[in-house]
Order: C-alpha cells, then sequence, then structure tokens
C-alpha cells in the first residue's frame, strides 16, 4: 500500500495544480466563461464539480468510516455524470473563442486522468476482495504514508472549497460585479 499512498499523494498534487490553473485561471480569470452566453452552461456544469469535489476529499480521502465511503462513491458517479455533459456540451460552449483550444484539451485531459486517478487508488486501498465479495476496509490506514496523503487531502480543501464559493458567487450578478471591480483593480478588466 505504500505505493498507493505516494501515487495518490502525486495525482492529487497534480490535479490541484492544474485545477488552479485551469479552473481559476483560464475558465474565470482569463476567459470569464460565467460571462459569455454560450458557455454559461459549461460554467454551470463546471461550478457543480467544483462544488463535488470538496465533498469527494471530505467523504473519500480525510474521513475513513464506511458510510461516508459509500456516500462518496455516489459523489464519484454524479461527478462523472456530470463531466460527461460537460465534455459533450464544450464544443457549442466556446464558440466565442473559435472552439476550445487542442492545448487546453490536453490540459482537461490530464487533469481528468489525474482527478480518477486518485479517486481510483484510494477506493483500491479501501477495497479487500475476499471469497463472498468485496469488503470495506481501513487495514491500508497503518501504511506509513497514508498521513502524507491525508495531510495533501487537508491542505487542498480550503483552496477546492473556495473555488466551488467563487464558482456559485460567479453564477449570480451581484458575484460578478464584484470579479469586474477586483480584475479592474488588478488592471485586467474584461470588456463588457
Amino acid at each position: 500500500m505504500e505505493a498507493v499512498f505516494l501515487s495518490a499523494t502525486a495525482c492529487l498534487a497534480a490535479f490541484m495544480v492544474l485545477a488552479v490553473y485551469d479552473g481559476f485561471y483560464l475558465h474565470l480569470w482569463r476567459y470569464e466563461l460565467f460571462r459569455h452566453p454560450e458557455s454559461k452552461f459549461e460554467h454551470l456544469t463546471h461550478t457543480i464539480r467544483a462544488v463535488l469535489f470538496p465533498l469527494l476529499v471530505w467523504l473519500m480521502f480525510i474521513r475513513t468510516d464506511m458510510i461516508s465511503f459509500r456516500i462518496g462513491l455516489i459523489v464519484v458517479v454524479m461527478d462523472l455524470i456530470v463531466l460527461a455533459v460537460d465534455a459533450y456540451s464544450e464544443k457549442d460552449s466556446r464558440v466565442f473563442m473559435n472552439g476550445l483550444p487542442r492545448w487546453e484539451y490536453i490540459i482537461h485531459l490530464f487533469a481528468n486522468g489525474f482527478h480518477f486517478a486518485v479517486i481510483v487508488l484510494i477506493i483500491a486501498s479501501r477495497i479487500k476482495i475476499e471469497n463472498n465479495g468485496l469488503h470495506y476496509t481501513t487495514d491500508s490506514l497503518t501504511s506509513r504514508h497514508y498521513p502524507i496523503f491525508k495531510w495533501a487531502a487537508v491542505n487542498a480543501l480550503p483552496g477546492a472549497v473556495l473555488l466551488g464559493l467563487l464558482h456559485i458567487l460567479l453564477l449570480t450578478k451581484p458575484g460578478r460585479q464584484w470579479w469586474y471591480k477586483l480584475k479592474a483593480k488588478t488592471g485586467r478588466a474584461a470588456v463588457h
């Protein structure tokens, strides 16, 4: 299990870096997807995923009880469904910029790859296969590398919550007005 938690920690760190770059810088700061009529639905799907991710971190990465794990699995399924809807609608959403740039598409592939890799690794660490089926286990939590992973998850949570709240805020008119004022103060005001 040592390699599982080290790999999960690396995948979580890589995902968080890509999520900040893609989810904050590109989607919110640079392109302001929430501002364009054709990309408002994409912003909504990103908002749902941005809200689901901290729940997933809390339920599957930090909590260790079986009920949290089961609820976390439901959150993972919801996240997959929203991801599919987001990916399907993305082509129409980016008309204002002549489609999704290939390099951003590659970032999406890597970000989602790391996102789901960490989830699969944690699921694998909590499932024991026995003769009569699959069973939940916390045996792997005795790994000397589990505390490193848990530390990374705990430290990822505040940023994930803030990014989720920011996505929600930008769904509202007062939130968007606040955002435009913030960008104007930094000299990066959007053209409306």
